[in-house]
């Protein structure tokens, strides 16, 4: 890219830090600025706690974690290299905190340059919606934030900061409106320094909400996101800017780290475009994608290299272990078959076409002797009474305790396979199929698990093609179908969409064309599998209401639209 040498240059650093590991992310900051040196930049943008990577959730009660950061803040910004000014995401201390009755830290953005720090600011809106726990560690910066530098005046935002435009939502959820008061003190550019974790189609809300601001208010705006997986959530990075005309310029890369120049020409005050990635216009592909960059960083950053999952046969652990492939590699996935006596041939032939395949390692496990003994030993107790659904989960119970450990022997991390309409009616069994360090699809619904193993096979067969036509089952007993307990899929998730991420009520959903009483069978089985989504291992989160740490439903309560 050809550098102008008399207008402005700023670059955006979208990095994927890894939480707490603070020198390492102060490490990885200053290697960028060294390279924005050399694109021509004279200001360096990082997310939103760029240092100590987002979310660090409870490690901020430590006063030794925060003390740290201000260290190696102030070592940074020694290393920093005088060409350039950085802005740094940190938690810093609240000096007021006790006289003033607040939270003892802030969200904070520092200024360095030349060896010092020579500002700080604070983030102003502080969500508490979803997985956003704000409030719970930070006090709200109550200054409009701004600065000078080479004659550009610069408004700073911190994440949610952008979020409050009440002409774009029609509402208005904070009673400030942080870039309102950037534009009454005549900005010549606004920046945004995020951690906006993914949900599906997020990417075109954010840049509509950009463009709608950039046109209104006539000014451009620079958009930085974080990149990588912590966790339960997954940062799609897509960084971005728009210009006065509401029109994107410039987008980095999505699901891995990037550094870009972007020019602003100083007679017009507008952003100039230069570097513009596109955007993914299939979900399934873009689902994918995100849950790829899920298992890879789960695995790296927690110290696993590679990872173990139960095959079946079935459709969702096909997909996890497509998954798996292109988050470790071939080599480091094992699938693990272990039929019963009422698994299908057809099923076991599907898995070892699946392995093929994908040219994983596999072992095949018959469970028989393991169910025999079982029988056994419960023989005494269990005599005089008809098979049913303890005899069933025992086998799922078997299959997990494998599972776990092989994982444990050989440091696997194991993944388990539910989906999310399974996950949310209970259709799962705990200390089964359950088991495992991270549910790869657990916020996907199963329609989409079969739309998205389409999209894989869309070039040629990966996922054999039986495993996409055969009606779904648990095969714990002779001629078992998914259907034989719970509605169609298409009924099911379409019920679950409106209930669980619509909020909608019964009458609602009734309205929308469905049977009533399937509605409250649904809706029960919901609440009776509280219990079983307490101890799910941690869900990827896709949509807005995942099965994770923004999910707080209680456990003991009756549902009082049905009473």
């Amino acid at each position: 890219m050809k550098i102008s040498t008399t207008n402005w240059h700023c670059s955006i650093a979208q990095l994927n830090p890894i939480i707490g590991d603070i020198s390492s992310n102060a490490k990885k900051i200053k290697e960028k600025a060294e390279l924005a040196v050399k694109q021509g930049a004279k200001l360096l943008l990082t997310p939103e706690l760029s240092l100590c990577g987002y979310p660090p959730r409870d490690l901020l009660l430590h006063k030794s974690f925060i003390d740290a950061m201000e260290a190696q803040l102030q070592q940074l910004a020694q290393e920093i290299p005088s060409e350039i000014s950085v802005l740094v995401g940190f938690a810093s201390f609240n000096a007021f905190a006790h006289e003033q009755g607040t939270k003892p830290l802030y969200n904070s953005v520092a200024l360095i340059n030349n060896g010092k720090i020579h500002q700080i600011y604070h983030k102003r809106l502080l969500p508490t919606y979803d997985v956003f726990e704000e409030d719970r560690y930070f006090s709200a910066g109550n200054e409009v934030n701004f600065f000078t530098l080479d004659g550009v005046k610069i408004g700073l935002t911190i994440c949610e900061d952008l979020w409050n435009d009440e002409q774009f939502w029609g509402k208005k959820t904070y009673a400030i409106n942080p870039i309102q008061d950037l534009v009454n003190e005549g900005v010549d550019l606004i920046i945004n320094l995020s951690a906006s974790p993914y949900i599906v189609g997020k990417q075109k809300l954010r840049e509509g909400l950009l463009k709608h601001i950039g046109k209104k208010y006539q000014t451009p705006i620079i958009y930085v996101n974080q990149v990588g997986g912590n966790d339960d959530l997954i940062f799609d990075g897509f960084s971005c800017a728009v210009n006065k005309q509401g029109e994107t310029i410039a987008r980095c890369h999505p699901y891995q780290e990037d550094l870009i120049c972007l020019e602003l020409d100083k007679n017009s005050l507008d952003l100039v475009s230069n570097y513009l990635q596109d955007l993914i216009d299939c979900e399934e592909e873009e689902i994918y994608q995100t849950l790829v960059l899920g298992v890879k960083d789960y695995a790296r950053k927690c110290g696993f290299s590679k990872a173990i999952l139960g095959l079946s046969g079935g459709i969702d652990s096909a997909l996890v272990a497509t998954i798996a492939v292109s988050a470790l590699g071939k080599e480091n996935v094992l699938g693990v078959l272990m039929p019963s006596p009422y698994s299908s041939d057809h099923s076991v032939i599907d898995a070892e076409n699946l392995v093929k395949n994908l040219g994983i390692n596999s072992e095949k496990i018959a469970i028989q002797e393991g169910m025999n003994s079982f029988d056994l030993m419960l023989n005494s107790l269990f005599k005089d009474t008809e098979f049913g659904v303890a005899e069933e989960n025992l086998q799922s119970r078997i299959r997990g305790t494998l599972l776990m450990a092989i994982a444990n022997k050989f440091g696997y991390l194991l993944l388990s396979t539910g989906n999310k309409s399974e996950m949310a009616v209970g259709y799962c069994t705990l200390y089964g199929d359950m088991n495992g360090g991270l549910a790869v699809i657990g916020d996907v619904p199963k329609t989409k698990v079969f739309n998205i193993c389409k999209w894989i096979n869309r070039n040629g067969e990966i996922i054999p093609h039986n495993i996409l036509i055969k009606p779904p089952s648990a095969e714990l007993k002779p001629n078992q179908k998914d259907e034989d307990s719970l509605p169609p899929y298409d009924i099911l998730d379409d019920i679950l969409e409106r209930y669980i991420n619509q909020h909608q009520s019964m009458n609602d959903i009734e309205k929308a064309g469905h049977n009533l009483e399937t509605i409250k069978k649904v809706i029960k089985l919901v609440t009776r599998a509280e219990f079983k989504r307490k101890q799910a291992p941690p869900v990827l989160k896709i949509t807005d209401r995942a099965f994770g740490t923004g999910w707080k439903m209680p456990i003991a309560y009756k549902l009082y639209s049905l009473n």
